[in-house]
């Protein structure tokens, strides 16, 4: 369980650093005058929306098998950066 929390807590949190999500927030934060307001938004946000992927992902790992999921996980990723690519995202 912790080698999971651990490897999730390194993954997102490298993941999201300067990712777009942080530069709203850097944005938002940089016109009020205190931080807590939008740290709080934001952090319940992320919250939620992490939550409603994990349970998702939890269903779905008990019909789908991990192979699947890896392949379309990674066919989707090659799809998306292609499309950047190209300029259609």
């Amino acid at each position: 369980m912790w080698k999971m929390f651990i490897g999730a807590f390194i993954t997102i949190f490298l993941a999201e650093l300067g990712d777009k999500t942080q530069i709203a927030i850097f944005t938002m934060s940089a016109k009020e005058k205190s931080f807590l307001p939008v740290f709080l938004g934001a952090s319940i946000a992320m919250t939620l929306s992490t939550l409603i992927v994990a349970l998702i992902g939890s269903a779905a790992g008990n019909v789908i098998p991990e192979k699947v999921t890896r392949y379309v996980a990674g066919a989707v990723f090659i799809i998306f950066g292609a499309l950047m690519l190209w300029g259609k995202v």
